[in-house]
Parts: C-alpha cells; sequence; structure tokens
C-alpha cells in the first residue's frame, strides 16, 4: 500500500480513496489517522478480491442501483456493500487479519 498526498486527485466530499496499490489522501494528517487508513485497506482487500478492474465495474453497477433504489447519491454510496464492510469495521484494527475472501457480500 502507498499513501499518496494528491489532494486534486480526491472528489469533494471525500477523504481519500483507494486505486490498487495506491490510497490517494486530501489531507496529510489522514496518513496518521489510524482508522481512515484501516478503512482504506479494507478498500485494497476488496479490490484484490475482485481482481481490481471488475472491483471497480461492481462499484459503478452497485452503485446506479442503489441511487435508483435510494435517489440520493449519498445515500446511495453509504449502502454500497463495500462501504458498508469498510464502515462497519473500520475501527477494528485487527479486522483484515481474520477477514474471510470476498467479505462484502454478507454486506449486500
Amino acid at each position: 500500500m502507498f499513501l499518496v498526498f494528491v489532494k486534486w486527485m480526491v472528489p469533494k466530499g471525500f477523504r481519500g480513496w483507494t486505486m490498487y496499490p495506491f490510497v490517494f489522501v486530501k489531507c496529510k494528517l489522514d496518513k496518521g489517522d489510524a482508522v481512515f487508513v484501516n478503512h482504506e485497506k479494507i478498500h485494497l482487500r476488496q479490490q484484490t478480491d475482485l481482481l481490481i478492474i471488475p472491483f471497480f465495474v461492481w462499484y459503478l453497477f452497485e452503485f446506479l442501483f442503489r441511487l435508483l433504489q435510494y435517489k440520493n447519491a449519498e445515500l446511495a454510496y453509504l449502502n454500497l456493500s463495500f462501504e458498508r464492510e469498510a464502515y462497519r469495521n473500520e475501527t477494528d484494527l485487527n479486522y483484515l487479519k481474520n477477514r474471510k475472501f470476498l467479505e462484502f457480500l454478507k454486506y449486500l
């Protein structure tokens, strides 16, 4: 994992985003935030579970489905299976040690 400070690459309203093997952060202080970093590490594992490109395809299609379902972009984002897994487990810094393959499927 490479934490990279690139303010312009992070969309408005977000602190960072992950594209294997990089985590792009908007604020240098987030590099030291263990919970934030763990959240992004969970996304890295999700991406490797799906061999990276399929992850982004799934993410897009699930986002579009959730957007139709909730008619609100923020609610759609928060209800993505990938985000639900990451947010639910971001404070457990040992989560990735015991995480099962394709664990995000439990959050569909």
